[in-house]
């Protein structure tokens, strides 16, 4: 058998008892409660048939160091306490109970479990072309490493500020310091670009910047695009002000602010 139909194997299990758990608990989170979780089981997987080839190991371990970051981001957030995302909530307001119950089978659950080993994908692309770790694997890494920072820096600002949110000590209603200043979504920029980096690894082992497997990494990146609209959609209808934030600050990339708009009479 080989490592794909491995991780095949492996993915629709995790699908089936994320669409099974989501019936029986009417909470459809359970996708988002594995997503740092099977990515990294399928680059071990990788590695593992690779025979702990230099290049796929590496690429393993720092996905591994990805998944227990946002673990434990996740966890803190209280995302493991049974808690459904919000939006969810709000798709299904707006969905009759069959529209809803088919978005949860063929978006949720299938789509975002598929997308999952779309990314993890160059895994198999490194241990189909073994070969040594040259600079720009070095490169690569450290580059991961620094994103990976960045999202760690992120998320604990955007934590801190909801503490500070939580006991009355803010002026404003949503985070606009630190990286937040530069970018109204940080976390998400710096989320991509890590996934961006494990798609070149595999280019370069495969000895082409182009290979099939840069759809997972596109199609990531379009995740991130949509959600971005919609939970913008949700915190404009209740923060107004929200607007000048928009017009100010890049949405993800992180970019010089612009100039305030002045105020009308």
């Amino acid at each position: 058998m080989s490592s794909l139909a491995v991780v095949a194997i492996i993915a629709c299990v995790i699908s089936l008892g994320c669409w099974v758990a989501s019936l029986i608990t009417g909470d459809t989170s359970w996708v988002d409660r594995i997503w740092s979780i099977a990515p990294v089981i399928y680059l071990w997987v990788f590695a593992g048939f690779s025979h702990f080839d230099a290049r796929v190991t590496v690429m393993a371990v720092l996905v591994t160091a990805w998944g227990i970051r946002l673990t434990f981001n996740f966890a803190r957030r209280g995302g493991y306490s049974g808690t459904e995302d919000y939006r969810w909530a709000v798709l299904r307001s707006r969905m009759t109970r069959w529209q809803f119950w088919l978005f949860n089978l063929l978006f949720i659950v299938a789509y975002q479990n598929l997308l999952l080993v779309l990314i993890a994908l160059p895994g198999y692309t490194a241990q189909r072309h073994p070969g040594g770790f040259g600079v720009l694997d070095v490169v690569l890494a450290v580059a991961f490493l620094a994103f990976l920072a960045g999202e760690t820096v992120a998320d604990q600002q955007q934590w801190e500020f909801h503490a500070h949110k939580a006991a009355g000590e803010t002026s404003t209603r949503f985070c606009t310091t630190g990286l937040f200043r530069y970018s109204r979504h940080p976390n998400y920029f710096f989320e991509q670009a890590q996934w961006w980096v494990i798609y070149l690894f595999g280019a370069v082992a495969a000895g082409s910047i182009l290979q099939p497997t840069i759809v997972g990494a596109i199609l990531l990146t379009l995740l991130f695009v949509g959600s971005t609209k919609f939970t913008e959609s949700l915190t404009l209808a209740k923060y107004p002000e929200y607007a000048e934030y928009q017009h100010t600050t890049s949405a993800q990339i992180p970019l010089p602010p612009k100039r305030r708009r002045a105020a009308t009479a």
